[in-house]
């Protein structure tokens, strides 16, 4: 019997351990697809014993940079002829360059790539955007997280508009609404915010870049200490090329008055301890997508933020969260001020936040669309 199911293939690098691809794994249809995974990578990865528990093919090649690059695409156009697949999906500029390079000189038709930063290469890196540009090139398809990312590759870097489609991410969303207690009890343990004494936690989960604005939150956080001098800053993810200038902002604070933690898995339950949510990226533009958008929101946090990412598309000021000018301490004293002694704001705010992220970020939205673009 003929195998009608179309064959895609998935080219991703640096990466570890992402449940998007998790999800993709485990949901795609079956039926009408044939999924199989190269993973450009030094090592086996958190992903690749996933995929192999799934029963799904998965490759691995080696490639430690640039130098790397010629023998890694020989690899993978060797193993894009033996596979033959209808479709590539590559993701992550290794990747992009290593696959969409391979997958053109194997002679595959439908060569897409996810675009997973906007403006990044353009302020901070000017010789990343020759890679973006030959990427946009070698594609046949490119898949836009944000109508942000849509504008930076057409009007930025004057790509095919007609090989763009925008595909926000798509998430699990229910297990923010069934976070176990337990889970909540252990990392309060873990994290020393168990002490009854303890009042407010304003929450921050952003790398230490200069471009997520975590510079403006800590003098904000400085003046509610005034108010509330019980309080607690909670600062996650807290490594990047910022860490000097953040922590040299943070000796302003009493340190019983704030936590950093390098890493946290249980995202989930992080989310629980906050009373308040800040994210603030410094402009409209720096911000990708921004996905601690949605699962502040989905977590039912009442949040402060900028503009910038997904957030441009769906945010509304005083109905779904508290907008701010970009780089603007006082702004983000005032609002959070505001939700911590404003109780109809706050159940408000949780209210219509959920509503509007379980309306538009589903993970089925988000698989219907892939498979669409496949097909």
């Amino acid at each position: 019997m003929t195998n009608l199911r179309k064959s895609v293939v998935y080219i991703i690098s640096d990466i570890d351990k992402a449940l998007a691809f998790e999800w993709v794994a485990t949901y795609l249809d079956k039926q009408k697809f044939d999924l199989s995974f190269i993973l450009i990578s030094p090592k086996e990865t958190v992903l690749e014993k996933y995929i192999h528990a799934l029963g799904l093919n998965v490759y691995r090649v080696i490639s430690n940079g640039k130098k790397d690059w010629p023998k890694a695409i020989f690899q993978v156009y060797g193993l894009l002829r033996k596979i033959n697949p209808a479709v590539i999906h590559c993701h992550l500029i290794q990747a992009n360059i290593i696959g969409l390079t391979a997958g053109k000189l194997a002679g595959v038709k439908k060569r897409i790539y996810t675009r997973h930063h906007s403006s990044f290469h353009h302020v901070y890196f000017p010789k990343g955007v020759l890679w973006d540009k030959l990427s946009n090139i070698l594609a046949t398809h490119i898949v836009a997280i944000s109508g942000n990312v849509k504008d930076v590759l057409i009007n930025w870097e004057k790509a095919d508009e007609n090989k763009v489609t925008v595909i926000p991410h798509g998430f699990l969303l229910n297990g923010f609404l069934e976070v176990p207690a337990e889970g909540v009890i252990s990392l309060k343990k873990r994290h020393n915010l168990e002490d009854t004494d303890i009042g407010k936690v304003i929450g921050v989960i952003s790398r230490y870049t200069e471009l997520k604005g975590i510079q403006y939150i800590i003098p904000a956080f400085k003046n509610i200490l005034k108010l509330y001098p019980d309080s607690v800053l909670v600062l996650a993810n807290a490594t990047g090329d910022y860490k000097s200038a953040i922590q040299e902002l943070l000796k302003e604070i009493p340190e019983r008055n704030y936590r950093e933690i390098t890493f946290e898995s249980d995202i989930m339950a992080l989310y629980k301890l906050f009373d308040v949510f800040v994210h603030v990226p410094i402009d409209s533009h720096s911000e990708a997508f921004g996905q601690t958008y949605v699962e502040a929101l989905a977590a039912g946090i009442p949040s402060v933020f900028t503009l910038s990412g997904i957030a441009n598309e769906f945010i509304k000021d005083q109905e779904n969260a508290l907008v701010v000018d970009y780089q603007n301490a006082e702004a983000i004293y005032i609002a959070i001020l505001q939700i911590l002694e404003n109780e109809d704001l706050r159940n408000k705010l949780i209210q219509n936040g959920r509503k509007e992220v379980f309306n538009r970020f589903g993970l089925e939205r988000f698989i219907q669309s892939l498979e669409e673009l496949y097909l």
